[in-house]
């Protein structure tokens, strides 16, 4: 690293808090390191009260671009100067472009998880798609789900939750800008949650259910509600295997996906847009899956 920083080297940031636990440096630098590109990728404690600030910062010290985690991915949109698509239809955004003092924001979450699915051979446009949570993971891989295709989604959020709302947004754009039909069920009604299951080909839980503090907890408890032939992911890779995924063995589920895949590959996304170069993935996992102890 020491041997890469000079004059003219060239930043990139992570916006979010707590943010220094993060793997995205770790699979950043390393991804410049082996293409040789003159970059370096800092951390930086954010939250939304200072993003103001940070992306005044941005622009003011020429920085290429950042990535934005919690709890910044909504409140950085009025700061920027356009949005991708899949930014307006969530009304979030977790990577920054800077061209030249031009602000773009892009939200590579959803390119991310469908993206992971695929480096499994796995296919589900067409399929039927259940999704518990309506968060900063949540929105975007139900958005993009919708846009590459999935025929059906049904999307689970506590009404009392404070992402019920965006919860209803959710199905409200899905199903005025997409070919996709999407519903909105009570988590509390876990009858209904129980019957969407079985009748479904994929089920993701993109809340922070089975990680730390939670990581003895799931939202779904009983192997019944599963069959073999469908899709169980979690978003959560801190522990590498969680509750959920243990269920999902118990009801040999044949395809078991925890959030590395995804936080590898939206990262990737991320990776393209500020250097125009492809990640050398393959590396990155090894480094990434080599490394026991990473936390986001």
């Amino acid at each position: 690293m020491v041997e890469r920083i000079d004059g003219h080297t060239i930043l990139i940031g992570l916006m979010a808090y707590p943010i220094r636990h993060s793997m995205s440096p770790t699979m950043h630098n390393n991804a410049f390191a082996k293409l040789g590109l003159n970059y370096a990728y800092l951390v930086f404690d954010i939250d939304g009260d200072q993003i103001k600030a940070g992306i005044d910062a941005l622009r003011t010290l020429g920085m290429r671009g950042s990535n934005i985690s919690m709890p910044n991915k909504q409140k950085v949109v009025p700061y920027l100067d356009k949005l991708d698509k899949t930014s307006q239809l969530t009304g979030s955004v977790n990577t920054i472009v800077n061209d030249d003092g031009t602000l773009t924001g892009y939200t590579t979450d959803g390119i991310g998880f469908m993206k992971a699915l695929a480096d499994e051979n796995l296919d589900i446009t067409g399929k039927k798609m259940v999704l518990s949570g309506a968060g900063g993971a949540g929105t975007p891989i139900a958005i993009q789900a919708a846009l590459d295709g999935v025929q059906e989604i049904s999307i689970f959020n506590r009404s009392d939750d404070s992402q019920w709302n965006n919860a209803k947004r959710n199905v409200s754009i899905i199903n005025a800008e997409t070919d996709c039909k999407a519903q909105l069920f009570d988590l509390n009604d876990q009858e209904s949650f129980k019957n969407e299951i079985k009748s479904c080909d994929i089920y993701c839980d993109s809340t922070a259910v089975g990680m730390n503090p939670l990581q003895d907890e799931t939202l779904v408890s009983d192997p019944s509600w599963f069959h073999e032939d469908m899709i169980v992911f979690d978003t959560v890779y801190s522990p590498r295997e969680t509750k959920l995924m243990q269920v999902a063995k118990q009801a040999n589920v044949k395809h078991i996906l925890n959030g590395l895949g995804m936080m590898i590959e939206q990262g990737a996304a991320a990776f393209k847009l500020w250097t125009g170069k492809e990640m050398p993935v393959d590396y990155i996992k090894k480094i990434v899956f080599d490394n026991k102890d990473s936390g986001h």
